[in-house]
């Protein structure tokens, strides 16, 4: 049926976007499917095409659709093979809850209203908390903060926030010789945030405070009150999900906007040497389902939806063979090939920097991998 529909799509001369859609229907694709509460469009794509991201031109090719995000619980969808494949919709007559979204972002709440990439320099030169009430050593809720550099009117809300990643991409060569890659490092919890920059924690690499500076990483952990201004000014801590410190910064409330709605897609052109640098709730490596982040934004032309494939750099090996010796690991190195491993979409940009959700996988997804075009 698969090789029937192809020949068909090209018999007819039909358009590239069609074509490509048809090529990369799953054999086992089912010809209705009925949307379901906590469907994404990754989910149902994924249930049609082979290549989720290419879902937006199977929707292009069909105007019946007239908006993927407007696909709701109960709507049904439809496969049909006439002069190619095409997918009509049938809107149910209660329809349940919100629109289906490309990625579940209820899931990714932390990453859209809690955590912000900015420039270094923006987050240094921010107000910042200088004491506490009662000079205690560290703030609680209910208690006074006192903050520098603000200005503000009485009963204005702020953000207290903490930088939590640097991210930082090295030229030259490492300490092996071989090329230095693209890094997003903790910072040291350990050290008072009074200074500017902040201590970071390169105890293991050697990189201390060098390289491009790609961006800062900082995470809301309370919202303050003003109660008087001056300098400092005198706010009222309303909640807080962990103790402030002196030397945490203190910014607008709303952080930047994000679209909730959008299409995968494959990006424009590829970046150059786009790397995974951070992992959300992991050490080591991640899977599906899990955030990362990107060491591309807004500026390489990424946007909401961004799908990349990721890629393992391929180990350096010994040929032992080739250099005819009997003593192991004295051959001249050789390049293996870089290895498949899944697929990761963006969801949240920042001018440097993206945060993505890895959305399948065929083995874990470590730090350094790299991103190329999906197919």
């Amino acid at each position: 049926m698969l090789r029937k529909s192809i020949g068909l799509l090209a018999g007819m001369l039909v358009t590239v976007a069609v074509y490509a859609a048809g090529a990369q229907l799953r054999t086992n694709h089912p010809d209705t499917y009925t949307v379901r509460r906590g469907d994404t469009l990754w989910d149902i794509s994924a249930k049609f095409l082979s290549k989720p991201w290419l879902w937006p031109e199977i929707w292009q090719a069909n105007p019946q659709v007239r908006n993927p995000h407007l696909i709701y619980p109960g709507d049904v969808l439809n496969l049909s093979f006439i002069n190619g494949p095409h997918l009509t919709l049938q809107p149910s007559v209660h329809r349940e809850g919100n629109a289906i979204p490309a990625i579940p972002l209820s899931q990714l709440k932390m990453f859209l209203k809690d955590m912000r990439v900015m420039n270094s320099n923006e987050v240094s030169s921010a107000p910042y908390v200088v004491g506490f009430e009662e000079n205690q050593l560290r703030g609680t809720v209910g208690q006074n903060i006192y903050v520098r550099g603000l200005k503000a009117e009485r009963g204005q809300r702020w953000a207290i926030v903490r930088p939590t990643h640097v991210f930082r991409g090295f030229d030259g060569k490492g300490s092996n010789g071989e090329d230095s890659d693209i890094a997003g490092h903790l910072l040291d919890s350990n050290v008072a945030l009074v200074r500017s920059p902040w201590s970071e924690d390169f105890r293991n690499d050697g990189h201390y405070g060098r390289g491009d500076d790609l961006g800062v990483e900082v995470t809301v952990i309370g919202t303050a009150e003003t109660l008087r201004g001056g300098d400092p000014s005198t706010l009222l801590l309303l909640d807080a999900n962990r103790e402030i410190r002196a030397g945490d910064r203190v910014m607008p409330l709303d952080g930047p906007a994000y679209d909730p709605y959008y299409y995968p897609h494959a990006p424009k052109t590829l970046p150059a040497n786009g790397r995974v640098i951070a992992f959300a709730d992991a050490m080591a490596a991640v899977g599906p389902h899990q955030v990362v982040a990107l060491s591309v934004g807004k500026k390489d032309g990424v946007d909401n939806g961004t799908t990349f494939a990721i890629w393992q750099p391929g180990d350096r090996t010994f040929d032992d063979v080739a250099h005819d010796s009997w003593d192991r690991g004295t051959g001249k190195k050789v390049q293996l090939p870089d290895e498949y491993i899944g697929h990761v979409m963006v969801f949240r940009t920042f001018d440097r920097v993206s945060y993505g959700l890895v959305m399948d996988g065929l083995r874990p997804v470590k730090m350094g991998d790299k991103l190329r075009m999906p197919d």
